[in-house]
C-alpha cells in the first residue's frame, strides 16, 4: 500500500508546523521549570479547530481520521513541542461519537468542537487494579435518575485541566464467562461535581500533570451513561485503538526531532577539517535510527488504515439485521467481490526501504541518510527469486556497505 501523505494532509501537517513555530524551545523549557500547564498553545490549538478533527463534521468538527490526527501529534512533537497536554481531546471522542445517543452527542460534541468545553481525562487505572481494568473497584450504583460514584482513580491525566471526564465504573459484578461485563461508562461533568471530586496532583521527573483522583458520592446522571450498561469495556476499546496509533504518532515525531537536530549537528560540527557526519560511526548509527523511525511510521500508518477499515466493517455489520434476509445471504455468497470503498490492507507489492543520501548534497557522507518508500531492483523479485541479501543495491551510495545493506533489506522485507 502507498502511505503517502496526500496534498490535504501535507497542508494540516505544514499548518501545525506554523502554528508550532510561534512555541519555540524557549516556551516550553519555562513550563518545565515551573511546572506549569500549556494553556496558550491548548488554547490556540482548539481555536483553530486542530483538536476536533475526529468529531463528525455534522457536529461542527474536522469529520476525519485517525491518519489525520497522528500528522497533527506527529508534527507537534517534531516541533518540539508536547501534545501530552492536549492529546485526550482527540482519542476520548471515539466513544462518545460512536456509543453515545443522539442527544448527548448533539448536547456535548458542538460545544466541545467550539472548544466551549474541554475533554480531557479518561478515568480507568485504579491503584489495586493496574492494566487489568477488568479488576477495577470504583461503582456506580443507581439512585433514581442518578448514579453515585464512590472509588479511587490513578494517574488520571489532566484531571484539573478539564471539563468533563469519562469514567468507566462497576455496575454490576463480573460474568464468569466475561470478565469484562459489569463495568459501564460515564461522561461525568466535573463543574458540577463540588466536594464529591478530591484531587493530587502525583510529582513525577518531569512537568506532565497527572492525578490521584477520589470520588465521594459523585451523582452522575442517569442520562450521561455512554452506550449499555454492564458494556463500557467494550466501548471503551474504541478509544483505545485509536490511542495507540496516536500515542505511536508522538513517539515517531519525537525520533525525528532527535534526529533532525543530531543530523544537524553532524554536518555543522568539524574536526580535523570535515564534517562529523562524514564517519562512519556517526552516519551508521544515524542511519539505522532513522530506519527505525520510518519503519515505525509506516507500521503506525497500516495499523491506522486497518483500525479505520474495521470501524467501517463494524457499522456494516452493525446494520446488517436492516438488510433483507436474501441480500445478506447473496452478500456472502458474491464474497469473493471487493466491497466499495472499504479497501482491505494488502501486503502484496513492493514496500522498502531505499536509503539515500539528502539531494543536492556534495557527498554522500557530508549529511544524514534520509528514507523513502520505494521498489529496487532485487525486492521486486518474487521472494524465491531475489539475490543474496548481502549485496548492496545500487542505491545505497558510497557510504553503506553490506551489513547496513542487510539491516535495511530486513526492515523492508518485514513490511511487505
Amino acid at each position: 500500500m502507498d502511505f503517502s501523505l496526500t496534498a490535504d494532509q501535507l497542508l494540516i501537517r505544514d499548518a501545525v508546523r506554523e502554528v508550532c513555530a510561534r512555541f519555540p524551545g524557549r516556551y516550553w523549557r519555562e513550563l518545565e521549570a515551573n511546572g506549569e500547564y500549556p494553556t496558550q498553545f491548548v488554547t490556540e490549538m482548539t481555536r483553530l479547530g486542530w483538536l476536533s478533527v475526529l468529531i463528525p463534521a455534522e457536529y461542527g468538527g474536522g469529520g476525519q481520521g485517525v491518519t489525520e490526527a497522528g500528522i497533527i501529534l506527529e508534527e507537534i512533537h517534531r516541533s518540539g513541542g508536547n501534545a501530552n497536554a492536549c492529546h485526550a481531546q482527540l482519542y476520548t471522542m471515539g466513544a462518545l461519537a460512536r456509543h453515545g445517543s443522539e442527544e448527548q452527542k448533539r448536547r456535548y460534541l458542538p460545544a466541545l468542537a467550539a472548544g466551549d468545553l474541554r475533554l480531557q481525562a479518561f478515568a480507568i487505572t485504579e491503584p489495586d487494579a493496574g492494566s487489568d481494568s477488568t479488576r477495577i473497584s470504583t461503582r456506580a450504583e443507581r439512585d433514581g435518575e442518578h448514579y453515585v460514584v464512590t472509588g479511587q482513580k490513578t494517574f488520571i491525566s489532566r484531571a484539573e485541566q478539564t471539563d468533563l471526564m469519562l469514567l468507566l465504573a462497576r455496575t454490576g459484578p463480573p460474568g464468569e464467562a466475561d470478565r469484562t461485563a459489569g463495568l459501564s461508562l460515564f461522561l461525568a461533568d466535573l463543574r458540577e461535581a463540588g466536594g464529591a471530586i478530591e484531587t493530587r496532583r502525583i510529582p513525577l521527573m518531569f512537568n506532565y500533570h497527572t492525578y490521584q483522583v477520589f470520588f465521594s458520592g459523585l451523582r452522575v446522571p442517569a442520562g450521561n451513561l455512554i452506550g449499555v450498561e454492564g458494556r463500557g469495556f467494550r466501548q471503551v476499546l474504541d478509544g483505545f485503538n485509536a490511542e495507540r496509533c496516536l500515542l505511536a504518532s508522538e513517539a515517531i515525531g519525537d525520533g525525528l526531532f532527535f534526529l533532525d537536530r543530531a543530523s544537524e549537528y553532524a554536518s555543522r560540527r568539524e574536526v580535523f577539517g570535515r564534517p562529523i557526519g562524514a564517519n562512519q560511526g556517526v552516519a551508521f548509527p544515524l542511519a539505522q535510527a532513522r530506519a527505525r523511525v520510518e519503519a515505525a511510521s509506516l507500521l503506525r500508518f497500516q495499523r491506522g488504515h486497518a483500525h479505520l477499515w474495521r470501524q467501517r466493517v463494524r457499522g456494516r455489520v452493525r446494520h446488517r439485521a436492516q438488510v433483507p434476509r436474501d441480500q445478506a445471504a447473496g452478500d456472502r455468497a458474491g464474497e469473493q467481490q471487493p466491497r466499495a470503498g472499504l479497501p482491505r490492507p494488502a501486503r502484496t507489492g513492493p514496500s522498502p526501504l531505499l536509503l539515500t543520501h539528502r539531494p543536492g548534497s556534495a557527498s554522500p557522507n557530508a549529511t544524514h541518510p534520509r528514507l523513502f518508500c520505494r521498489g529496487w531492483r532485487n525486492h521486486d523479485k518474487p521472494r524465491g527469486e531475489r539475490g543474496s541479501r548481502s549485496a548492496a543495491p545500487p542505491h545505497l551510495g558510497g557510504w553503506a556497505d553490506g551489513r547496513m545493506a542487510r539491516q535495511a533489506v530486513q526492515v523492508a522485507q518485514c513490511l511487505t
